[in-house]
């Protein structure tokens, strides 16, 4: 990959592990928010139930990747269908969260947690990857790249999420910008659905790849976009 990939890379971590680890904890549990990381927690719950819509209800016998699970609820819901799962995340911390979590579900068992880069290949293949927000802070053409080496592990297909390049998003980014907070994620990257999807066709990283569904989900200051690219 690229050195602003591992630039980028390099400072998600940092964020994750050293300033946000307590706030996420929060936003991503049941505990009471401000009105606005309420919306983002409802937009994030939104997206995650879209995504695991696209995945099949009875997931037995199957491989999934989480590529950057967080706090490892999409992974506990995967293997509560019956999937073996990777969940990998760059925070060592929130991977110790979401196994704390998954520690008593009895579909834990069919989950390996492990922090470090999603696309580290010794994981093997998959059946499904699924980066929920995952990618949102790359640049376009490191983001593409990463997308595509994912799908070079897949059988079935990759899910992904992207920030949508539009006047709305532009708006909130530039509104986040002149709030003076020490604690900001890394920037996140918007990316042009035409421009994307001109990839996925002409790249040949994806041959054999098509564009399924997709779907916006706007939640307060949530703005993603899920993508299906499946394998034909």
């Amino acid at each position: 990959m690229s050195m602003t990939y591992e630039h980028r890379r390099g400072e998600i971590a940092t964020y994750f592990d050293r300033t946000a680890l307590a706030a996420w904890e929060k936003l991503t549990s049941t505990a009471p928010v401000s009105g606005i990381r309420a919306t983002v927690r409802a937009g994030r719950d939104d997206m995650r139930a879209t995504l695991l819509s696209w995945l099949p209800e009875n997931m037995g016998g199957l491989r999934l990747l989480d590529a950057g699970c967080g706090t490892g609820a999409l992974a506990l819901e995967a293997a509560s269908r019956g999937a073996e799962v990777v969940a990998i995340d760059l925070s060592p911390q929130l991977v110790a969260l979401a196994a704390q979590r998954a520690a008593s579900h009895p579909a834990a068992q069919r989950i390996r947690f492990a922090s470090g880069d999603m696309l580290d290949e010794t994981y093997g293949k998959f059946d499904y990857a699924v980066c929920m927000d995952s990618i949102i802070h790359y640049r376009a053409e490191d983001a593409i790249t990463a997308i595509g080496r994912l799908a070079a592990r897949v059988e079935r297909a990759v899910l992904f999420t992207f920030a949508p390049r539009t006047a709305v998003l532009g708006t909130m980014l530039n509104i986040g910008k002149l709030v003076p907070r020490g604690d900001k994620s890394p920037a996140i990257e918007p990316q042009s659905e035409v421009r994307l999807r001109r990839a996925l066709a002409q790249g040949a990283a994806f041959a054999g790849f098509a564009v399924e569904r997709t779907k916006r989900i706007k939640s307060g200051f949530y703005f993603s976009q899920a993508m299906e690219l499946k394998k034909c």
